[in-house]
């Protein structure tokens, strides 16, 4: 669905999605501020996941609810993490327009308004960034260094792949598959799709109640995760290429060890004891299990597009 940018607002859908863990304190202001931004949207939902909360954050939406029709609660049974539940609020939310924002408050909601805007200029996503950011030092660094990798490896030039503040067209909401911890990398998994991407300046607060619920470690979770969304989006389909450059190389590598010593056997020189003769023979045989590794995957690959393949065609045939 295309919105159009002349379109009254008020009366397209708009679906607020907010995953919260242990927020109670920060759900009656969160839903007061909210309302008070989109005075002059009467067509919204509020969508709150509560990811397996331990404190009274699911009575407190509760009692919300009794008062407020438009807001909306899933539990989770446990804790699940928030990309699972980001991916549920996409499937329950039914806006036109999905907006996500972080349950503690640190995201204002009176920004809300500009990234509707921002998404009818046509843009199919729109992304925040915490320009002056609140929080301690041992976040901020951390993420400016994946923001700048990301940026490198995803081609996407955006400041703040990570914010929660964002807002989708349904669209491209409904067609994310997200895990783990790849809520981190929609942007670039948007972006690797074709869909256009904008940024936007956003006010960020410092954390009233609670604390954050992420640490140092989710930097090298989020390492591996790069790797795993690179190789999936650009390998996915040729996985040869990826398992085969590294195959070929330590066999080169292996080889040209292997060369070195024979000229040093022809040159009356003892090789037997030498380090780099059994470094030459791991270097052959890990390259070679590359190289297998990747037909394996070729032939997996291949096979799982026959099926589709049959099953389209089966399907036309009906």
């Amino acid at each position: 669905m295309k919105i159009n940018a002349n379109k009254d607002t008020s009366k397209t859908l708009i679906s607020i999605v907010i995953p919260v863990y242990n927020e109670a304190k920060n759900i009656l202001p969160l839903y007061n501020a909210i309302t008070n931004s989109l005075r002059e949207i009467k067509s919204y939902e509020i969508l709150f996941i509560n990811d397996g909360s331990r404190d009274h954050t699911g009575r407190t939406i509760e009692q919300v609810i009794t008062g407020d029709p438009r807001v909306k609660l899933v539990n989770l049974r446990r804790n699940f993490g928030k990309a699972d539940a980001l991916s549920i609020g996409f499937k329950k939310a039914d806006g036109d327009i999905i907006i996500t924002m972080d349950g503690d408050m640190q995201d204002d909601p009176i920004e809300i308004p500009r990234f509707i805007a921002k998404i009818n200029e046509g843009y199919d996503l729109v992304s925040g960034w915490k320009f002056k950011r609140h929080d301690p030092i041992t976040k901020t660094i951390p993420s400016r260094m994946f923001n700048k990798l990301t940026a490198m490896t995803s081609g996407l030039k955006i400041h703040d792949f990570n914010c929660g503040f964002k807002a989708y067209r349904k669209e491209l909401a409904k067609s994310l598959h997200i895990y783990g911890e790849l809520h981190r990398y929609i942007p670039a998994l948007a972006h690797w799709e074709g869909y256009k991407i904008a940024e936007i300046k956003v006010t960020h607060h410092k954390r009233m109640y609670g604390k954050s619920k992420y640490g140092i470690t989710r930097l090298f979770k989020g390492f591996l995760d790069l790797l795993t969304i690179k190789y999936l989006n650009v390998y996915r389909t040729r996985p040869l290429h990826f398992f085969g450059i590294l195959g070929l190389l330590c066999i080169s590598l292996g080889l040209m060890s292997g060369f070195y010593l024979l000229w040093l056997w022809f040159g009356h020189k003892g090789i037997g004891s030498r380090p780099l003769l059994t470094l030459s023979i791991l270097l052959s045989i890990i390259g070679m299990q590359f190289v297998s590794t990747g037909l394996i995957a070729e032939m997996i690959t291949n096979s799982s597009q026959e099926d589709l393949k049959n099953k389209i065609k089966h399907q036309v045939k009906k």
